[in-house]
């Protein structure tokens, strides 16, 4: 059972952590100058998220939630539950220790995930302080 409430939760919340991401002044760029579009499967909410870089000049990505709302091929793609998605961004769920023990499965080129693994780090403190202070606490790991 997930610790989100529901589907529409989870959605609100990451769409969330997706906007932080986006504004933040050194992750963001980074995953724009990636080019490296990636899909999440969330298994136990059967929900997709694909996000990629932006064309637009003051934004860093988009983001998109199912194949019909997605116009771009992913680069890279990661299936989890939602808690193990919760935990990663939290910084409590290392991606090859998840990978080895089944938590996350993982495609596209090893090359590029190892590079862009450390990325999302600086985003590890900010999204708890953004489930504190939006009123989820009991997402917090």
């Amino acid at each position: 059972m997930s610790v989100f409430r529901n589907r529409e939760e989870f959605i609100e919340v990451f769409d969330k952590l997706w906007t932080l991401i986006d504004g933040h002044p050194e992750v963001g760029p980074r995953l724009k100058e990636a080019r490296a579009p990636h899909r999440f499967t969330f298994t136990d909410l059967d929900l997709e998220l694909y996000v990629t870089h932006s064309e637009e000049p003051d934004r860093n990505l988009r983001w998109a939630w199912g194949r019909e709302n997605c116009h771009w091929e992913p680069l890279i793609s990661l299936a989890m539950t939602s808690d193990v998605a919760n935990r990663y961004f939290q910084g409590k769920e290392n991606v090859l220790t998840a990978v080895t023990f089944g938590r996350i499965r993982l495609s596209g080129p090893m090359a590029t995930i190892l590079k862009l693994s450390p990325v999302m780090r600086p985003i590890e403190p900010l999204y708890r302080e953004m489930l504190v202070r939006d009123g989820y606490d009991h997402l917090l790991t």
